[in-house]
């Protein structure tokens, strides 16, 4: 008996989420129209900063280990893998749980917007670019490899001048990223607003 009490709220719990979902969904429309495009095209800019991130990490690992060959072959995916994950990665914990009401505290909201910028946009595409320039530089040997018991010795004292120059880079993503998460709460306010209580909304006009 419990146990048919305690699925039946987690189904109400459900769905709820998806009531409440459809109702922001569907009045998303009446919000003005900066507001839409900035939470409907914001993240593709952080997401793009991202790829730029990739770009100048790449660069900065080919010059560190005198890579000139694979130019194209090795900045391509450098630039998409960031933007992507970037992109996936505030969907998943910033604009989409406010679409779907589960996200409605602002601070929260502004530390999950400035983590994304450092985290996906920043920090990501140079651990990405790491690997990619060492077995390049591996494989047409332009720099001294070191033996198996110093690896990550190498991979430290490779990584620290990159990171020190790509300190800029991950300030503007938390700032950008912090900035965007409170202009997609306070859409999100207004949104709630239109939803859950129209006739204020109307006044208020």
């Amino acid at each position: 008996m419990s146990e048919n009490t305690q699925n039946d709220r987690v189904s109400g719990n459900v769905l709820s989420r998806a009531v409440i979902a459809e109702m922001l969904g569907k009045n998303f429309d009446k919000l003005p129209d900066i507001d839409q495009k900035l939470f409907l095209y914001g993240p593709m800019y952080l997401a793009g900063n991202g790829g730029l991130a990739g770009l100048i990490s790449n660069s900065l690992f080919r010059r560190g280990l005198n890579v000139t060959q694979a130019a194209i072959t090795s900045s391509l995916p450098l630039v998409v893998m960031p933007f992507l994950t970037t992109y996936a990665l505030y969907s998943a914990a910033v604009s989409g749980p406010l679409l779907s009401g589960d996200l409605n505290c602002p601070t929260c909201a502004l530390i999950r917007g400035a983590l994304v910028g450092v985290v996906g946009g920043g920090l990501y595409p140079i651990l990405l670019a790491l690997p990619v320039n060492f077995a390049l530089a591996s494989m047409y040997k332009t720099a001294p490899m070191p033996v198996k018991g110093n690896m990550l010795r190498f991979w430290v004292d490779l990584s620290r001048p990159v990171f020190r120059k790509m300190r800029a880079v991950m300030l503007l993503q938390a700032v950008f990223g912090t900035y965007l998460g409170s202009r997609h709460f306070e859409t999100y306010t207004k949104l709630a607003g239109i939803t859950f209580d129209p006739k204020r909304e109307e006044l208020k006009d």
